[in-house]
């Protein structure tokens, strides 16, 4: 018996040694990045200046700035938009390649190289697309006789830009998950219902949508995440203009810490935004758990 605890001890440090790099690195950049970033929402801290204590002043300049109302909205507006439209767009394309077709392989990894691609890249060749002037999309909005926006300067179709690129780089990867969920579906259930006569929007229905209903949750939570977290298409197209209609919470963190030097309130406005998150996440949790997703 004393042999065999030696051995456990010995094995459990050897698992503490392997374990030791990805603890530092864990506890270096996530948990004291977190809690330094709490420690200064509750200070004033304008480079160069040394950091003071505000207390609460922080969080209540939030509720007097207009400009947090604005981009706060403007992340609602994002996320509202873009979630559900991906996620739908994501399910339609993995239902059709799920399909016995030729160049089924071609097709998805053509679907999923924009996620694995650079964002830079992808800006560069979405600013061409929306170029008012020579642009793709408006040379096709001509043929039918219809004068394209100024896409990307426009406070009214800028951010509407910004979602369908967004909303495109991230196609493919939810795409591959929804097309797992449905691979793992077994085909019985499908035969059953054709024998009873049930039509394909039956079947669908009654089978695809509660038997996918994980994998459509593990999807929605990952999506509602992403969208409040977006950052890089915003800095790179639009950089939050035209008159801050593109500008989002992530993009605001980024300039009142970086470009106006006060990281006491972008800590304050950082942690607003994970609560946020958390409490959406937490709902999508309770709604699931209420309606029997988990099984």
């Amino acid at each position: 018996m004393n042999r065999l605890n030696a051995l456990f001890y010995k094995d459990g440090i050897w698992a503490f040694l392997m374990l030791l790099p990805n603890l530092l690195g864990f506890l270096v950049f996530i948990v004291f990045p977190v809690g330094a970033t709490f420690a200064l929402s509750f200070a004033r801290w304008e480079l160069p200046a040394d950091p003071e204590f505000a207390g609460l002043a922080n969080y209540r300049r939030l509720f007097e700035d207009g400009v947090f109302a604005k981009v706060f909205w403007n992340t609602i507006y994002f996320s509202a938009v873009s979630v559900p439209v991906g996620i739908a767009l994501s399910l339609f394309l993995a239902l059709m390649l799920d399909q016995k077709i030729r160049f089924v392989r071609f097709y998805r990894a053509a679907f999923f190289i924009p996620v694995i691609s650079s964002m830079v890249a992808i800006a560069v060749i979405w600013q061409w697309i929306y170029n008012p002037e020579f642009g793709l999309l408006n040379y096709v909005l001509s043929w039918f006789g219809i004068r394209g926006p100024t896409w990307l300067t426009s406070t009214k179709w800028a951010m509407v830009a910004v979602i369908i690129t967004a909303v495109w780089k991230n196609l493919g990867f939810n795409m591959l998950i929804f097309l797992a969920g449905l691979q793992s579906i077994p085909d019985t259930y499908y035969e059953a219902a054709a024998i009873d006569g049930a039509r394909w929007w039956a079947r669908f229905r009654h089978i695809t949508v509660p038997l996918l209903a994980p994998t459509t949750f593990f999807v929605t939570v990952m999506a509602i995440i992403n969208s409040f977290q977006v950052f890089d298409v915003v800095y790179l197209m639009t950089q939050g203009g035209p008159a801050r209609s593109t500008s989002v919470l992530v993009y605001y963190i980024y300039q009142n810490a970086f470009q106006f030097f006060d990281m006491g309130y972008a800590s304050a406005v950082a942690y607003v935004l994970f609560f946020v998150v958390l409490f959406l996440t937490l709902l999508q949790f309770m709604r699931q758990k209420r309606v029997g997703v988990f099984y």
